[in-house]
């Protein structure tokens, strides 16, 4: 007998997910989150005669860091939210988006790359925006040869960027592409809020208002690092927004629906099923011999 291959969306195109956050993903993403707030955040609760500093520890946020990345795509692929394909997409676009910031390099604050993931994340969900952000900031590193202290902090950040673009709101048409221009422009002021945290507490020369004193209550630190960020970072962090805000508005309409064609034509964890012809057999092709009890069913 011959079967038909017949395939019925879920979603709607708006709504394409390629990794889902399953149980295992999602936890997975959790723990990844929380020991990024603690690599972040760590100096504001450790006693200030710890001894520590981000370039010593920076080794240890990689050996917990990317372990952590690889089991969202195990427990992706174990529970069967990510194939093949999705894995290939995924590869893809990481490499596009290695290539693309170099062209900026952050000079001015103007970052080429973070439009991408915020585009990604939408299409493809949570998921795979927060390893897609991570892959990226990785790759390019590595292809620029910038690998660093810095670079598990830079794969948080990108990655937190990535998982956010997955959880905005259902929009359609120039809704959609408004909610992501304003999330395109926030999330790159985030980002460089996020990475300022990074080397803070231990930045030196500072006049006593910028500067991270140890022993002081939280408020307080917090206070002054507001005040380092607005003093120091705030132009390159609004350049970054404002890049990533016009590439999102000028490049959004189209890489969304390339995007989106691509999900549909791989067919995404859409079920595959097989029905018999409802057509009369081809000419010179018989009808085959069904049994009279599989025609009158049970």
């Amino acid at each position: 007998m011959s079967a038909a291959v017949a395939a019925t969306p879920r979603t709607s195109p708006g709504r394409l997910r390629v990794i889902r956050l399953r149980p295992r993903s999602a936890a997975a993403v959790a723990l990844v989150s929380l020991v990024g707030l603690f690599a972040f955040l760590w100096p504001l609760f450790v006693s200030p005669d710890s001894g520590l500093a981000h370039g010593g520890d920076a080794p240890l946020v990689f050996a917990v860091v990317l372990p952590l990345l690889l089991a969202v795509v195990l427990a992706e692929l174990s529970e069967g939210g990510m194939d093949v394909k999705a894995v290939a997409m995924l590869g893809v676009l990481a490499a596009i988006g290695a290539a693309l910031r170099p062209l900026g390099a952050g000079t001015a604050g103007l970052e080429t790359v973070f439009f991408l993931l915020v585009l990604g994340g939408r299409v493809f969900g949570a998921g795979f925006g927060f390893v897609l952000g991570a892959t990226t900031l990785f790759a390019s590193a590595l292809v620029t040869g910038g690998v660093g202290p810095w670079l598990p902090f830079q794969m948080l950040g990108a990655a937190w960027v990535g998982w956010g673009a997955g959880l905005l709101p259902r929009a359609r048409g120039r809704a959609e592409l408004a909610l992501l221009v304003a999330y395109g422009a926030l999330a790159g002021l985030f980002y460089g809020l996020v990475l300022n945290f990074s080397f803070w507490p231990f930045a030196t020369g500072m006049a006593g208002g910028l500067s991270f004193v140890p022993d002081a209550p939280v408020l307080d630190n917090l206070h002054r690092f507001v005040v380092f960020t607005l003093a120091t970072s705030l132009g390159w962090d609004i350049g970054r927004a404002v890049t990533t805000g016009v590439l999102v508005a000028v490049t959004g309409r189209a890489v969304l629906g390339a995007l989106r064609r691509a999900a549909r034509r791989a067919a995404f964890e859409e079920p595959v099923t097989f029905a018999e012809p409802t057509g009369p057999p081809p000419v010179g092709h018989p009808e085959p011999h069904v049994p009279d009890v599989a025609r009158s069913g049970p």
